[in-house]
């Protein structure tokens, strides 16, 4: 399972203290899931919070960012059929056929950017149609 996460410190809004929040993003099964954890240090509120919708919350997506930096996304052969390309990317993001060509475009070009989940799921869709696709981290 590929996932990543990070831990944030807040004020527990029950008590004033501590509230630890665990929050990050998953591939399970071939989804993209998400979730977060919190609890607080020094009263008993805690809870847990998970789904799989095709949408991560931005809250969890930008602490992934901030925390790891954002990934990108190449086709390591930049010439490869458009087919199975689009046919990846619609079914990974739910895309018209002009919404796909255009991110194929990007794709080709510049490159995906994300969350290193939101990323390896597409590459995993790709290489799941032939089509060879590298991840790039800043602290890789």
């Amino acid at each position: 399972m590929i996932s990543q996460g990070v831990d944030i410190a807040t004020r527990c809004e029950a008590c004033g203290g501590v509230l630890i929040l665990n929050t990050g993003q998953s591939i399970s099964d071939g989804r993209l899931w998400w979730g977060t954890e919190g609890a607080c240090q020094a009263c008993a509120l805690a809870w847990c919070e998970l789904d799989s919708d095709d949408a991560t919350p931005e809250r969890i997506r930008q602490a992934l960012l901030a925390e790891h930096g954002p990934a990108r996304l190449r086709l390591t052969e930049p010439e490869a059929s458009a087919v199975p390309v689009l046919r990846a990317l619609r079914e990974v993001h739910g895309l018209s056929l002009a919404q796909a060509r255009t991110m194929a475009d990007d794709l080709r070009t510049t490159g995906l950017v994300g969350t290193f989940v939101e990323m390896e799921l597409v590459a995993a869709r790709l290489r799941h149609h032939s089509v060879e696709a590298t991840v790039e981290t800043s602290s890789g």
